[in-house]
């Protein structure tokens, strides 16, 4: 987006460059990404950083009120609140469209709010793997708050191990060896030197958790939460002894309830330029009649599963639990990344830390979406080059 930087860049690009990056990366940890990794990071110009920079600030705004998590109660699910939440999240990301603003330039639209940690390590891993590859001007960052790679990921320890023996914390997961963003785990095990534990595999006595690792029996006092409840729920084939509801004596890096706080359920309680209009459906008066200007979102859903973004009447009339659905304004993200065929449109996902007794969070690192089809992932996007996640490098702020 930064015109000199994307023509450089594409001028300079070669498929056989683009091969050696991808095989450097899956060499690094033996682990080769099941998603698209894009053959090009993107150069945020100094305005579009700002305005990310402002509507992360105004959303905070709202999240940070005292008032929050009464607002928020009843994101809660009935029968899966976990103990001792804390009083706010410790991780938080905005997704955030980019598009076209009216008047011949792009704005920010936010698309999700989510209190859950994202691919922290590998995002900061990638961005290296781009320098080292790629031509990036030296003086631009995919990072914040005047951090560099070493700084933040110094806090990222500091945050999810402090004072605990690393063996003793855990990133905990669902069979974690099968899920997409399995390398972010890796990635996190190798740098905080924690263990990746399934919930299977977490032992219980009392209050008392513990896992085993070479015939010994060590016990857990941290969780760095990587457990989706979508997914958990679904699970009953699982066998296991911990179950996140009961109580249990160990510190929450990430505590589970703030999965569903901080979610779509979030976002009619927003109000800014950078947020589409959104409404619970319960409390939706009269149907609008521009439907096709709408998308119908589930509350509880991961990876877009659920949304119906061609919506008509007929469509929410069905809806036999409308307190658990949102409507949305859509917006139209801006194709605005040229490539070697069609242009990319962009989706951003600002990155930020909470730290305990913190009054705010602030921004720390970015995640980067590039696409072609209707919506961001996977499915909407096969057969199709220059798509895929990637990160942003901007002038320090």
């Amino acid at each position: 987006m930064i015109s000199q930087l994307r023509q450089d860049f594409n001028s300079a690009f070669t498929d056989e460059k683009y091969t050696q990056f991808l095989d450097w990366v899956a060499d690094q940890y033996q682990y080769r990404t099941p998603f698209r990794i894009a053959e090009t990071p993107i150069f945020i110009p100094d305005k579009l950083r700002d305005q990310l920079m402002e509507a992360c600030e105004e959303m905070v705004d709202v999240i940070a009120k005292p008032d929050f998590q009464q607002r928020s109660e009843r994101a809660l699910l009935a029968g899966q609140t976990v103990p001792n939440e804390t009083p706010h999240t410790t991780f938080l990301q905005f997704d955030f469209g980019i598009c076209e603003d009216g008047n011949g330039g792009y704005i920010p639209q936010l698309i999700e709010a989510q209190g859950f940690p994202s691919l922290y390590f590998f995002q900061d891993f990638l961005a290296g793997a781009y320098r080292q590859f790629f031509d990036i001007p030296e003086e631009m960052t995919h990072l914040f708050h005047g951090l560099d790679s070493a700084a933040y990921l110094a806090k990222l320890r500091e945050i999810i191990v402090g004072d605990c023996p690393p063996e003793q914390v855990i990133l905990l997961e669902v069979e974690p060896k099968k899920q997409t963003t399995a390398i972010d785990f890796i990635v996190a095990e190798k740098v905080l030197g924690i263990e990746i534990c399934c919930i299977s595999d977490v032992k219980k006595e009392g209050k008392d958790l513990f896992y085993i690792k070479d015939g010994r029996k060590i016990q857990i006092r941290r969780i760095f939460n990587r457990v989706i409840f979508d997914e958990l729920i679904k699970r009953d084939d699982l066998k296991r002894e911990f179950y996140l509801t009961q109580d249990a004596n160990v510190e929450w890096v990430g505590h589970p309830n703030w999965f569903f706080r901080i979610s779509k359920h979030t976002l009619p309680l927003l109000k800014s330029k950078y947020v589409p209009h959104s409404l619970y459906l319960n409390e939706v008066d009269q149907i609008p009649e521009d439907l096709h200007n709408y998308v119908l979102k589930p509350l509880y859903s991961f990876a877009g599963t659920g949304v119906i973004i061609n919506l008509n009447k007929f469509d929410i009339e069905s809806i036999a639990d409308p307190e658990n659905y949102i409507l949305q304004r859509k917006v139209t993200y801006a194709p605005i990344i040229p490539t070697a065929d069609d242009p990319a449109k962009l989706e951003i996902r600002m990155m930020l830390l909470w730290e305990k007794n913190a009054p705010r969070p602030y921004l720390v690192n970015n995640l980067v979406r590039l696409s072609k089809g209707a919506m961001v992932g996977v499915r909407y996007n096969k057969n199709k080059t220059w798509v895929g996640g990637s990160v942003g490098f901007s002038n320090p702020s």
